[in-house]
């Protein structure tokens, strides 16, 4: 059986170099900027950083909450299945 070749990795490696140039270019801002003191560049990259945390949780649990949709549609799917196999094997009988 052939596994079925995907983009995924592909995307993924492009968006986390994406994301590391974004970190990089952000940091050498905050570090070159003259004119904000460092407590607030310190309060910059937190914040930054919570962000990227925040919106990793929220992609993650999208997408629990859409597997959990599409297991329940599967479950839902074979009992249908089974209850109309059981109908028809029943009819042959009778």
């Amino acid at each position: 059986m052939q596994p079925i070749k995907s983009d995924n990795a592909l995307i993924m490696f492009f968006n986390g170099v994406a994301v590391l140039v974004a970190y990089g270019m952000l940091g050498l801002s905050l570090w070159l900027s003259p004119d904000v003191p460092l407590s607030t560049k310190g309060f910059w990259g937190i914040s930054v950083l919570l962000l990227t945390l925040a919106l990793v949780n929220f992609v993650k649990y999208r997408f629990d909450d859409r597997m959990s949709a599409d297991r329940i549609q599967r479950l839902e799917d074979a009992r249908n299945e089974k209850l109309l196999s059981d109908y028809v094997s029943d009819s042959d009988a009778g």
